[in-house]
Protein backbone atom coordinates (compact mmCIF):
# COMPACT_ATOMS: atom_id res chain seq x y z
CA UNK A 1 0.00 0.00 0.00
CA UNK A 2 1.42 3.38 -1.04
CA UNK A 3 1.82 5.94 1.74
CA UNK A 4 0.82 9.42 0.52
CA UNK A 5 1.32 12.80 2.20
CA UNK A 6 -0.43 15.98 1.02
CA UNK A 7 1.98 18.86 1.66
CA UNK A 8 -0.29 21.89 1.88
CA UNK A 9 -3.92 22.44 2.77
CA UNK A 10 -5.25 25.27 0.65
CA UNK A 11 -7.89 25.06 -2.08
CA UNK A 12 -6.10 22.22 -3.86
CA UNK A 13 -4.76 20.46 -0.77
CA UNK A 14 -8.18 20.25 0.87
CA UNK A 15 -9.62 18.59 -2.20
CA UNK A 16 -6.68 16.24 -2.62
CA UNK A 17 -7.00 15.16 1.01
CA UNK A 18 -10.75 14.49 0.61
CA UNK A 19 -10.06 12.17 -2.33
CA UNK A 20 -6.83 10.42 -1.33
CA UNK A 21 -8.00 9.76 2.23
CA UNK A 22 -10.98 7.77 0.85
CA UNK A 23 -8.93 5.61 -1.52
CA UNK A 24 -8.60 2.18 0.10
CA UNK A 25 -5.46 1.50 -2.00
CA UNK A 26 -3.67 4.36 -0.25
CA UNK A 27 -2.33 4.70 3.27
CA UNK A 28 -3.06 8.39 3.84
CA UNK A 29 -0.29 9.85 6.02
CA UNK A 30 -1.93 13.24 6.54
CA UNK A 31 -1.66 16.89 5.54
CA UNK A 32 0.90 19.65 5.95
CA UNK A 33 -0.35 22.92 7.43
CA UNK A 34 1.71 26.09 7.52
CA UNK A 35 -0.55 28.57 9.31
CA UNK A 36 -3.17 28.62 12.04
CA UNK A 37 -6.61 29.35 10.60
CA UNK A 38 -10.07 27.79 10.25
CA UNK A 39 -8.70 25.14 7.89
CA UNK A 40 -6.81 23.58 10.83
CA UNK A 41 -10.10 22.92 12.62
CA UNK A 42 -11.51 21.47 9.41
CA UNK A 43 -8.58 19.08 9.05
CA UNK A 44 -8.96 17.83 12.62
CA UNK A 45 -12.73 17.52 12.19
CA UNK A 46 -12.02 15.20 9.25
CA UNK A 47 -9.59 13.24 11.46
CA UNK A 48 -6.53 13.94 9.32
CA UNK A 49 -3.10 13.71 10.90
CA UNK A 50 -1.68 17.25 10.78
CA UNK A 51 2.01 18.00 10.34
CA UNK A 52 3.58 21.46 10.57
CA UNK A 53 6.99 23.10 10.10
CA UNK A 54 9.33 22.38 13.01
CA UNK A 55 9.46 26.06 14.01
CA UNK A 56 5.64 26.14 14.25
CA UNK A 57 5.18 23.10 16.52
CA UNK A 58 5.02 25.12 19.77
CA UNK A 59 2.56 27.66 18.32
CA UNK A 60 0.16 24.95 17.19
CA UNK A 61 0.45 23.04 20.45
CA UNK A 62 -0.05 26.22 22.48
CA UNK A 63 -3.38 26.48 20.68
CA UNK A 64 -4.13 22.94 21.95
CA UNK A 65 -3.82 21.30 18.54
CA UNK A 66 -2.68 17.68 18.71
CA UNK A 67 -0.02 17.90 16.03
CA UNK A 68 1.29 14.56 14.69
CA UNK A 69 4.79 15.83 13.95
CA UNK A 70 6.84 17.96 11.60
CA UNK A 71 6.62 18.23 7.83
CA UNK A 72 9.94 16.40 7.71
CA UNK A 73 8.51 13.55 9.81
CA UNK A 74 5.57 13.12 7.42
CA UNK A 75 7.79 13.08 4.34
CA UNK A 76 10.03 10.45 5.90
CA UNK A 77 6.95 8.25 6.49
CA UNK A 78 5.71 8.64 2.91
CA UNK A 79 6.31 6.86 -0.37
CA UNK A 80 4.95 9.82 -2.35
CA UNK A 81 4.37 13.49 -1.58
CA UNK A 82 1.68 15.40 -3.42
CA UNK A 83 2.90 18.97 -3.10
CA UNK A 84 0.00 21.42 -2.75
CA UNK A 85 2.01 24.40 -1.55
CA UNK A 86 1.41 27.94 -2.75
CA UNK A 87 2.79 28.70 -6.21
CA UNK A 88 6.58 28.81 -6.17
CA UNK A 89 7.09 27.01 -2.86
CA UNK A 90 7.25 23.60 -4.52
CA UNK A 91 10.83 24.26 -5.59
CA UNK A 92 12.05 25.00 -2.05
CA UNK A 93 10.18 21.91 -0.79
CA UNK A 94 11.91 19.82 -3.43
CA UNK A 95 15.38 21.14 -2.59
CA UNK A 96 14.93 21.07 1.20
CA UNK A 97 12.97 17.84 1.59
CA UNK A 98 12.18 15.65 -1.42
CA UNK A 99 15.64 15.43 -2.98
CA UNK A 100 17.59 14.94 0.29
CA UNK A 101 15.10 12.27 1.43
CA UNK A 102 14.93 10.65 -2.02
CA UNK A 103 11.13 10.96 -2.16
CA UNK A 104 9.10 11.17 -5.40
CA UNK A 105 6.70 14.09 -5.64
CA UNK A 106 3.81 15.46 -7.67
CA UNK A 107 3.77 19.25 -8.11
CA UNK A 108 0.90 21.51 -9.15
CA UNK A 109 0.57 23.68 -12.24
CA UNK A 110 1.94 26.86 -10.68
CA UNK A 111 5.46 25.41 -10.52
CA UNK A 112 8.16 25.83 -13.17
CA UNK A 113 9.14 23.26 -15.80
CA UNK A 114 12.11 25.31 -17.02
CA UNK A 115 14.61 27.75 -15.54
CA UNK A 116 16.43 27.94 -12.23
CA UNK A 117 13.41 26.85 -10.18
CA UNK A 118 12.41 23.91 -12.34
CA UNK A 119 10.74 21.18 -10.30
CA UNK A 120 10.19 18.58 -13.07
CA UNK A 121 10.76 17.94 -16.76
CA UNK A 122 7.25 16.77 -17.63
CA UNK A 123 3.69 18.09 -17.28
CA UNK A 124 1.03 15.40 -16.94
CA UNK A 125 -2.25 15.38 -18.85
CA UNK A 126 -4.04 12.05 -18.50
CA UNK A 127 -5.71 12.33 -21.90
CA UNK A 128 -2.40 12.84 -23.70
CA UNK A 129 0.63 11.42 -21.88
CA UNK A 130 -0.61 9.22 -19.03
CA UNK A 131 1.79 6.37 -19.88
CA UNK A 132 4.81 8.68 -20.14
CA UNK A 133 4.82 9.56 -16.43
CA UNK A 134 5.13 5.94 -15.24
CA UNK A 135 8.11 5.59 -12.89
CA UNK A 136 8.98 9.29 -13.18
CA UNK A 137 10.27 10.72 -9.90
CA UNK A 138 9.05 14.31 -10.23
CA UNK A 139 6.05 15.36 -12.33
CA UNK A 140 3.96 18.53 -12.61
CA UNK A 141 0.22 18.11 -12.80
CA UNK A 142 -1.01 20.62 -15.38
CA UNK A 143 -3.09 23.55 -14.17
CA UNK A 144 -6.87 23.59 -14.53
CA UNK A 145 -6.82 25.50 -17.83
CA UNK A 146 -4.04 23.31 -19.23
CA UNK A 147 -5.83 20.13 -18.10
CA UNK A 148 -9.04 21.27 -19.78
CA UNK A 149 -7.30 22.13 -23.03
CA UNK A 150 -5.78 18.66 -23.22
CA UNK A 151 -9.18 17.01 -22.71
CA UNK A 152 -10.66 19.02 -25.58
CA UNK A 153 -7.76 19.06 -28.04
CA UNK A 154 -6.59 15.45 -27.96
CA UNK A 155 -9.93 13.92 -29.09
CA UNK A 156 -10.00 16.44 -31.97
CA UNK A 157 -6.46 15.45 -32.94
CA UNK A 158 -7.31 11.74 -32.87
CA UNK A 159 -10.46 12.21 -34.96
CA UNK A 160 -9.27 14.75 -37.52
CA UNK A 161 -5.47 14.44 -37.41
CA UNK A 162 -3.55 16.51 -39.95
CA UNK A 163 -6.76 18.12 -41.24
CA UNK A 164 -6.36 20.61 -38.39
CA UNK A 165 -4.20 23.61 -39.20
CA UNK A 166 -4.11 25.43 -35.85
CA UNK A 167 -5.87 26.25 -32.59
CA UNK A 168 -6.59 29.74 -31.27
CA UNK A 169 -7.75 29.76 -27.65
CA UNK A 170 -8.97 32.66 -25.54
CA UNK A 171 -8.94 31.85 -21.83
CA UNK A 172 -11.41 33.85 -19.73
CA UNK A 173 -10.17 33.10 -16.23
CA UNK A 174 -11.97 33.56 -12.93
CA UNK A 175 -10.30 36.09 -10.62
CA UNK A 176 -10.41 33.97 -7.46
CA UNK A 177 -11.75 30.69 -6.11
CA UNK A 178 -15.01 30.59 -4.18
CA UNK A 179 -13.13 29.90 -0.93
CA UNK A 180 -10.70 32.81 -1.35
CA UNK A 181 -11.17 35.88 0.82
CA UNK A 182 -9.17 38.23 -1.39
CA UNK A 183 -10.98 41.09 -3.07
CA UNK A 184 -12.19 40.66 -6.64
CA UNK A 185 -11.16 43.74 -8.60
CA UNK A 186 -13.62 45.48 -10.91
CA UNK A 187 -11.18 45.10 -13.76
CA UNK A 188 -10.40 42.87 -16.72
CA UNK A 189 -6.70 42.07 -16.83
CA UNK A 190 -4.64 40.38 -19.53
CA UNK A 191 -1.60 38.16 -19.44
CA UNK A 192 1.24 39.36 -21.66
CA UNK A 193 2.72 35.89 -21.97
CA UNK A 194 0.31 33.10 -20.90
CA UNK A 195 2.18 30.05 -19.62
CA UNK A 196 -0.68 27.85 -20.83
CA UNK A 197 0.55 27.90 -24.44
CA UNK A 198 4.00 26.52 -23.59
CA UNK A 199 2.54 24.10 -21.04
CA UNK A 200 0.16 22.53 -23.56
CA UNK A 201 2.82 22.43 -26.27
CA UNK A 202 5.09 20.54 -23.85
CA UNK A 203 2.81 17.49 -24.24
CA UNK A 204 1.35 18.34 -27.67
CA UNK A 205 4.50 19.64 -29.38
CA UNK A 206 3.34 19.26 -32.96
CA UNK A 207 0.21 21.44 -32.71
CA UNK A 208 0.09 25.06 -33.77
CA UNK A 209 -1.44 26.78 -30.76
CA UNK A 210 -2.03 30.44 -29.93
CA UNK A 211 -3.34 31.38 -26.49
CA UNK A 212 -4.63 34.66 -25.09
CA UNK A 213 -5.58 34.93 -21.42
CA UNK A 214 -7.83 37.38 -19.57
CA UNK A 215 -8.80 37.51 -15.90
CA UNK A 216 -12.35 38.68 -15.17
CA UNK A 217 -14.15 39.58 -11.90
CA UNK A 218 -15.82 36.22 -11.25
CA UNK A 219 -15.35 33.23 -8.95
CA UNK A 220 -17.39 30.80 -11.05
CA UNK A 221 -15.10 28.69 -13.24
CA UNK A 222 -13.06 29.49 -16.32
CA UNK A 223 -14.43 29.84 -19.85
CA UNK A 224 -12.48 28.94 -23.00
CA UNK A 225 -13.30 30.08 -26.52
CA UNK A 226 -11.50 27.70 -28.88
CA UNK A 227 -11.25 28.34 -32.61
CA UNK A 228 -10.06 25.36 -34.66
CA UNK A 229 -8.93 26.11 -38.19
CA UNK A 230 -8.87 23.29 -40.71
CA UNK A 231 -6.83 23.08 -43.91
CA UNK A 232 -10.03 22.65 -45.90
CA UNK A 233 -13.67 22.74 -44.82
CA UNK A 234 -14.76 21.75 -41.34
CA UNK A 235 -15.40 17.98 -41.34
CA UNK A 236 -19.02 16.90 -41.28
CA UNK A 237 -20.50 15.93 -37.91
CA UNK A 238 -23.90 16.61 -36.39
CA UNK A 239 -23.01 17.29 -32.79
CA UNK A 240 -19.99 17.67 -30.56
CA UNK A 241 -21.36 14.61 -28.78
CA UNK A 242 -20.18 12.67 -31.84
CA UNK A 243 -16.63 13.51 -30.74
CA UNK A 244 -16.91 13.63 -26.96
CA UNK A 245 -19.64 11.12 -26.12
CA UNK A 246 -17.27 8.66 -24.43
CA UNK A 247 -14.68 11.13 -23.15
CA UNK A 248 -13.86 10.93 -19.46
CA UNK A 249 -14.52 14.21 -17.68
CA UNK A 250 -16.20 16.00 -20.63
CA UNK A 251 -19.90 16.90 -20.50
CA UNK A 252 -21.81 18.25 -23.50
CA UNK A 253 -24.48 20.71 -22.33
CA UNK A 254 -27.08 22.67 -24.27
CA UNK A 255 -28.89 25.24 -22.17
CA UNK A 256 -26.64 26.55 -19.40
CA UNK A 257 -26.72 30.35 -19.51
CA UNK A 258 -23.44 30.84 -17.69
CA UNK A 259 -20.80 29.30 -15.48
CA UNK A 260 -22.78 30.11 -12.32
CA UNK A 261 -25.67 27.91 -13.55
CA UNK A 262 -23.37 24.89 -13.53
CA UNK A 263 -21.62 25.67 -10.26
CA UNK A 264 -24.91 26.27 -8.44
CA UNK A 265 -26.37 23.07 -9.83
CA UNK A 266 -23.29 21.18 -8.64
CA UNK A 267 -24.00 22.46 -5.13
CA UNK A 268 -27.68 21.50 -5.42
CA UNK A 269 -26.70 17.98 -6.47
CA UNK A 270 -24.37 17.75 -3.48
CA UNK A 271 -21.14 17.33 -5.42
CA UNK A 272 -18.23 17.36 -2.98
CA UNK A 273 -16.71 20.85 -2.65
CA UNK A 274 -19.23 21.94 -5.31
CA UNK A 275 -16.87 20.54 -7.97
CA UNK A 276 -17.90 18.87 -11.22
CA UNK A 277 -14.26 17.80 -11.87
CA UNK A 278 -14.74 18.22 -15.63
CA UNK A 279 -15.06 20.53 -18.60
CA UNK A 280 -18.48 21.40 -20.00
CA UNK A 281 -18.87 21.98 -23.74
CA UNK A 282 -21.67 24.43 -24.53
CA UNK A 283 -23.09 22.82 -27.66
CA UNK A 284 -25.52 25.62 -28.51
CA UNK A 285 -22.66 28.07 -29.09
CA UNK A 286 -20.88 25.92 -31.69
CA UNK A 287 -20.28 27.70 -35.01
CA UNK A 288 -19.01 26.30 -38.32
CA UNK A 289 -17.91 28.59 -41.14
CA UNK A 290 -15.96 27.22 -44.10
CA UNK A 291 -12.63 26.15 -42.55
CA UNK A 292 -13.36 27.35 -39.01
CA UNK A 293 -14.99 25.63 -36.04
CA UNK A 294 -15.68 27.60 -32.87
CA UNK A 295 -16.54 25.94 -29.59
CA UNK A 296 -17.05 27.27 -26.08
CA UNK A 297 -16.48 25.27 -22.92
CA UNK A 298 -16.27 25.99 -19.19
CA UNK A 299 -13.54 24.53 -17.00
CA UNK A 300 -14.05 23.58 -13.36
CA UNK A 301 -11.09 25.62 -12.11
CA UNK A 302 -9.49 23.87 -9.10
CA UNK A 303 -11.83 20.86 -9.26
CA UNK A 304 -10.58 19.49 -12.58
CA UNK A 305 -7.00 18.90 -11.40
CA UNK A 306 -7.92 16.72 -8.42
CA UNK A 307 -8.89 13.57 -10.41
CA UNK A 308 -5.93 14.34 -12.68
CA UNK A 309 -3.62 14.13 -9.65
CA UNK A 310 -5.21 10.80 -8.75
CA UNK A 311 -4.65 9.48 -12.27
CA UNK A 312 -1.07 10.73 -12.20
CA UNK A 313 -0.50 8.90 -8.91
CA UNK A 314 -1.72 5.64 -10.48
CA UNK A 315 0.59 5.93 -13.46
CA UNK A 316 3.59 7.24 -11.56
CA UNK A 317 3.51 4.85 -8.60
CA UNK A 318 1.49 1.83 -9.75
CA UNK A 319 2.08 1.71 -13.51
CA UNK A 320 -1.62 0.93 -13.88
CA UNK A 321 -3.08 0.72 -17.42
CA UNK A 322 -5.00 3.88 -18.30
CA UNK A 323 -8.38 2.22 -18.74
CA UNK A 324 -8.22 0.69 -15.25
CA UNK A 325 -6.93 3.96 -13.82
CA UNK A 326 -9.91 5.84 -15.24
CA UNK A 327 -12.22 3.25 -13.72
CA UNK A 328 -10.58 3.61 -10.31
CA UNK A 329 -10.70 7.41 -10.43
CA UNK A 330 -14.31 7.35 -11.61
CA UNK A 331 -15.30 5.10 -8.72
CA UNK A 332 -13.74 7.61 -6.31
CA UNK A 333 -15.03 10.84 -7.86
CA UNK A 334 -18.26 9.61 -9.49
CA UNK A 335 -17.46 11.68 -12.56
CA UNK A 336 -19.61 9.61 -14.95
CA UNK A 337 -22.57 9.99 -12.61
CA UNK A 338 -21.97 13.74 -12.32
CA UNK A 339 -21.75 14.03 -16.09
CA UNK A 340 -25.05 12.19 -16.60
CA UNK A 341 -26.79 14.43 -14.05
CA UNK A 342 -25.49 17.62 -15.66
CA UNK A 343 -26.25 16.52 -19.23
CA UNK A 344 -29.78 15.62 -18.23
CA UNK A 345 -30.24 18.90 -16.35
CA UNK A 346 -28.92 21.03 -19.20
CA UNK A 347 -30.35 19.03 -22.13
CA UNK A 348 -32.06 20.72 -25.06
Amino acid sequence: MIRVFINGYGNIGRRLASAFSRDKEIQFVGIGKYSIDSKVDEAFAKKYAVYVPEEMISKFRNMRYDISGTISDAIKESDLVVDAAKDGFGYSNKINFYVPMNKPAIFQGGEDRTGEKKVADIIHNSRVNYEEVTNQKYVIQGSCNVSGMGRIMQPMIEKFGDKIQRYDVTLIRRWADLEDTKEIKDSIEWDKNPHHQDDVKSFLPSVKLYVESYKVPSRMMHLHQMTIRFKDKVPNFDSLSDIYENEFGVAVLNKAKGTADIRKKAHEFGFEHGDTNMVHIHEETMRKTDDTLKILYSDDQTGIVIPENHLLFQSMMLGRPKKKAYEQTDSLFQISKKRNLLEKEFAT
